[in-house]
């Protein structure tokens, strides 16, 4: 029955492919940050389960690892046309998880910024004032909101890694879980104008999903996401319906594909329009009519990025999107 309920909702009449110059919900620019310590983080091992070790590596060959893969990444999403600005983590492994910046900083059309309280206390040093003077400098910011001072009350809010935002009806979606206090996101939805919808979500061994964004991806034209790790079935209704209603495509994720970082992507707008930037694995995961319900309106990019996906995250992670107007 599950089966046929997914290609149910998928044969809903996509909408032809068509080539959008602007969307509010896909950035044109992003921020990556290259590390050269990479480690898989021991602070939050215990509830990200994504976490995985590698014994045939050194450490040191991880951490080269990782450094190309980000190099990669930059140049492929550059060449796709998306604005990329590549910081350098030379912390010597003192922030092992600098390369998901989009945990500590987001940013918001109107020229708005958020930082983040982060629940880790090595994940908090990866906030820097550079990035920030750079966004400052090259495009219109008109405030910076710094959440940061909730961490000394065990109030934690980690970006966009814990929130996935739907830019076009205001909403913003929640797996609840340590990471995402409810007094911290509803400063956040108050401050930004987003409506919370928070909702419990659990992998297949019972654990709860530790960031929002391994399980959802809301583009411009489709949604995609674990609907069935759910717990509440009115909840997952309601968020089904909430998805369908602002006019998307649903395209529901297996437990299996959720564990393979299908929904860790991020819809991005290139100079021939969406794209959805995506792992290899992510990727090779999807079935074909998964593939097509995306691709009716932006083209998928692979990229190649195991090292990077060993901490627990993937592409979605990797990439903080710059939602701010450009000085120029």
């Amino acid at each position: 029955m599950k089966a046929s309920r997914e290609n149910a909702t998928l044969a809903l009449s996509p909408p032809q492919l068509v080539r959008r110059a602007h969307s509010p919900q896909a950035p044109n620019a992003v921020v990556l940050m290259r590390p050269t310590g990479f480690a898989v983080n021991p602070q939050t091992a215990a509830d990200n389960t994504f976490q995985s070790s590698d014994a045939s590596r050194s450490a040191e060959e991880i951490a080269r690892a990782a450094f190309d893969e980000v190099t990669l990444v930059a140049e492929t999403l550059q060449a796709h046309g998306v604005t990329v600005h590549v910081f350098d983590d030379a912390s010597a492994g003192v922030t092992p998880d600098s390369v998901f910046p989009n945990n500590w900083f987001s940013t918001h059309a109107g020229g708005h910024i958020a930082i983040y309280p982060m629940r880790s206390p090595n994940r908090r040093l990866e906030r820097r004032g550079d990035v920030i003077e750079l966004l400052k400098s090259e495009y219109r910011v008109q405030d910076v909101i710094d959440y940061s001072g909730l961490e000394h009350d065990g109030l934690f809010l980690e970006g966009t890694g814990a929130m996935v935002l739907d830019h076009l009806d205001r909403v913003a979606y929640v797996c609840t879980s340590n990471r995402a206090n409810p007094v911290a996101l509803e400063r956040f939805a108050t401050n930004f104008n987003f409506e919370p919808m928070a909702f419990e979500a659990r992998d297949e061994a019972g654990i709860a999903i530790y960031h929002t964004n391994v399980l959802m991806c809301i583009g411009t034209e489709f949604a995609m996401a674990g609907f069935e790790l759910i717990v509440d079935a009115r909840r997952r209704d309601e968020i089904e319906n909430r998805l369908r209603e602002s006019g998307r495509r649903l395209i529901p994720l297996t437990a299996h594909q959720v564990n393979e970082f299908a929904g860790n992507a991020i819809e991005l707008m290139g100079s021939h329009g969406l794209i959805v930037a995506m792992s290899q694995r992510a990727r090779a995961s999807l079935r074909a009519d998964q593939v097509a319900a995306i691709e009716s309106s932006a083209e998928i990019v692979a990229l190649d990025v195991p090292t990077i996906e060993l901490a627990g995250g993937s592409v979605r992670c990797m990439v903080a999107g710059v939602h701010l107007s450009h000085r120029h």
